[in-house]
C-alpha cells in the first residue's frame, strides 16, 4: 500500500512539475508579443473569450491565464471587461487537457521525452532548444499520468479506498473532495486528470467524476484570488468575478446534476468513461460561458457599484 501512494505521488509531483514549467516556459517564449496580441484582440467580449480558450489551450494552466489577466489589469494594460472575457474563455481553454489526457496519450510519453531532449540538446538554434524543451515537459507530463494510471491498480483491491471512492457519488460530498484536493494541489487539470485516471481504472463513477470536476472549479480560484492581494480594484474584481462564475456554475450544476449526467451520457453514447468526464468537463463550462456571457455588463456594474474606483 505504501509503494502504491509513492507512486501515485511521484506520478502527481511529475505531472505538477510539468504543468508549472510549460507555463513558465511558454510564457518566456511568448512573451510580451502574447501581452500585445491579448491587449489588441480582446476589445470586445468574443475576442476576449477566443484568447482566453487559445492561450490556456497553449500554456495549459487556466491559472496562468487568469493571473496574467490580472496582472495586465493592474497594469493597466486591459480594462476590467476585457479580463472578465479571458476569464470566461480561459475556463473552456482547461478542458482542452482534460480531452487530451482521456485519449490515452500517456503511453506515449517515452517519444516527446525522447524529441525533446534531442531537440534540446543537439540543437543551436535558440527557438529549436525551446520547443525540446516544451516537448520534454510534454513528456513529463503524460509519463507523470501514466505513472498515476498504473499505480492505481493495485487499489482495487483496497476496500478503504474503494469504499472512499463511492462516498464521491454524492455530489455534495465528491464536490468538497475535488476542491479539497484541487486546494492542496494548485492545479485543477491535475485534479481532473487523477478522476479520469480513476474513472478508467474502475475506481471512479461518472458521477463521482463530475461532482470531483464540480469541486476541482471552486478550489482553483484560491490562486486567483491570492493574485489580486495589494492590486487595483479592477484586479480585485477580476479575482471575484472569476469566483463569482464558478460558484455560481457550480451550483447550478450540483443542482441540475442528474439532469446533466443524462446528457452527458447521452451525448458521449458508447465511449469509455474516461471520454465522458472529459465531455462533461468540456460540455460544463461550455454551457456555463454561454450562459454568462450575457451576463457581462450587469457583473460590470454591480462589482463597480461594490467596488467603485478611487478617484484619479
Amino acid at each position: 500500500m505504501s509503494e502504491t501512494l509513492l507512486m501515485i505521488l511521484a506520478g502527481l509531483i511529475l505531472f505538477l512539475y510539468a504543468v508549472s514549467s510549460l507555463s513558465t516556459h511558454l510564457n518566456e517564449a511568448l512573451g510580451d508579443r502574447a501581452r500585445d496580441t491579448i491587449a489588441r484582440y480582446t476589445s470586445h467580449t468574443l475576442g476576449s473569450i477566443l484568447v482566453g480558450i487559445i492561450t490556456t489551450a497553449i500554456l495549459d494552466s487556466s491559472s496562468a491565464v487568469i493571473i496574467m489577466a490580472i496582472v495586465m489589469v493592474n497594469a493597466r494594460v486591459m480594462t476590467f471587461r476585457q479580463a472578465m472575457g479571458i476569464v470566461l474563455g480561459a475556463n473552456i481553454g482547461t478542458t482542452v487537457s482534460s480531452q487530451i489526457i482521456a485519449l490515452d496519450v500517456a503511453r506515449y510519453s517515452p517519444l516527446f521525452l525522447a524529441a525533446g531532449f534531442v531537440l534540446m540538446v543537439a540543437s543551436r538554434s535558440d527557438h529549436v532548444s525551446r520547443a525540446g524543451r516544451v516537448l520534454l515537459y510534454f513528456g513529463v507530463l503524460f509519463f507523470g499520468l501514466f505513472t498515476m494510471e498504473h499505480a492505481v491498480e493495485p487499489l482495487r483491491d483496497e476496500p478503504f479506498f474503494t469504499d472512499w471512492m463511492q462516498t464521491t457519488e454524492a455530489p455534495l460530498r465528491g464536490a468538497l473532495i475535488g476542491a479539497l484536493v484541487t486546494l492542496v494541489i494548485q492545479s485543477s487539470s491535475a485534479t481532473v486528470g487523477m478522476a479520469i485516471v480513476l474513472a478508467k481504472k474502475g475506481l471512479l463513477s461518472l458521477a463521482g467524476g463530475f461532482a470531483v470536476m464540480l469541486g476541482a472549479e471552486l478550489g482553483t480560484v484560491s490562486d486567483t484570488l491570492v493574485a489580486t492581494i495589494r492590486g487595483s480594484r479592477d484586479a480585485v474584481k477580476t479575482g471575484l468575478f472569476h469566483l463569482a462564475f464558478n460558484l455560481i456554475s457550480i451550483v447550478l450544476g450540483l443542482l441540475l446534476f442528474g439532469a446533466f449526467q443524462g446528457l452527458v451520457q447521452q451525448v458521449s453514447g458508447d465511449a469509455p468513461i474516461e471520454r465522458a468526464i472529459a465531455n462533461a468537463h468540456m460540455m460544463f463550462n461550455f454551457l456555463g460561458v454561454a450562459l454568462f456571457a450575457w451576463t457581462l455588463p450587469w457583473f460590470e456594474r454591480t462589482l463597480n457599484r461594490l467596488l467603485p474606483n478611487p478617484p484619479a
